[in-house]
């Protein structure tokens, strides 16, 4: 008797954390950006068939950090739907893989801001799927880039 195992739906997701230059000089230029302490927060980033999810929540539940993430992430939500990337652009550089595809798509993409315990998120969807495609791209990037600092979602 042979038994067959299937794994359907399983996922493996490795991403290779960019080198320690890299690591320190996306810290250095997001702390400019981005309101919050990066130290102490961790940006979470979950593939769905029809775009992602971009969680960043307070490692430590400190309501001022909290409230940081809250704003920022608010404000990211306006300023994507409007296609301006600048931020990530800034933080990540003019090549971040799948920025120029989401500035150029963006009207094919829904976001979708709320509060969560402890942060806020994020929800990106899309029927298009190169913009499906692009999301996955630019979530891989900021997964390399903010190396410890971020993680993809458990499954």
């Amino acid at each position: 008797m042979i038994t067959i195992v299937a794994l359907v739906g399983c996922q493996s997701h490795t991403v290779q954390h960019a080198a320690p230059e890299r690591l320190a000089e996306v810290a250095d230029r997001g702390a400019e950006v981005m309101p919050f302490d990066l130290e102490r927060t961790t940006h979470i980033f979950e593939k769905t068939g029809s775009g992602g999810l971009q969680q960043v929540i307070s490692d430590d539940g400190d309501a001022a950090q909290i409230e940081l993430i809250r704003s920022h992430l608010a404000e990211e939500v306006e300023r994507f739907s409007q296609g301006d990337f600048h931020d990530p652009q800034m933080i990540h550089g003019e090549n971040m893989a799948g920025l120029h595809q989401l500035m150029m798509g963006y009207q094919n993409i829904n976001l979708e801001y709320s509060d969560i315990e402890n942060g806020a998120q994020i929800l990106y969807t899309t029927d298009d799927a190169e913009m499906v495609t692009a999301l996955h791209t630019w979530f891989d990037a900021q997964l390399s880039d903010h190396g410890p600092h971020a993680q993809p979602a458990t499954q």
